[in-house]
């Protein structure tokens, strides 16, 4: 068995833990300075990316879809390519738009 597509599912786990960790700094900065409730994408892009490590490690194990083979139903090529993406361009976004203060030059 190949070891290359487990490294890929602890590296979606590994990207969503970065985005949890995100999620709970927002929150807690956000208690503090009384700003509106944005984290939640955090854990939105945090939710996709670990569903997406979910059903590729079925895949794995239950051998629904060979390694190699394409699929050729969208929704499976949804869960396996497009909720990553998603995850990935959402945690991007958000993380953009709540942290951009720290790239604001200050006078």
């Amino acid at each position: 068995m190949m070891i290359t597509p487990w490294l890929e599912i602890f590296g979606q786990i590994g990207i969503a833990a970065a985005l949890l960790v995100l999620g709970l700094i927002s929150r807690r900065l956000g208690s503090a300075t009384r700003a509106k409730p944005q984290f939640i994408g955090f854990f939105i892009a945090a939710a996709l990316l670990l569903t997406s490590a979910v059903v590729r490690a079925l895949n794995l194990i239950f051998g629904l879809i060979p390694l190699g083979e394409v699929p050729v139903s969208v929704g499976w090529v949804m869960l396996y390519n497009g909720l990553p993406a998603l995850g990935i361009t959402l945690g991007v976004i958000f993380s953009w738009h709540y942290w951009s203060w720290l790239l604001a030059e200050r006078d």
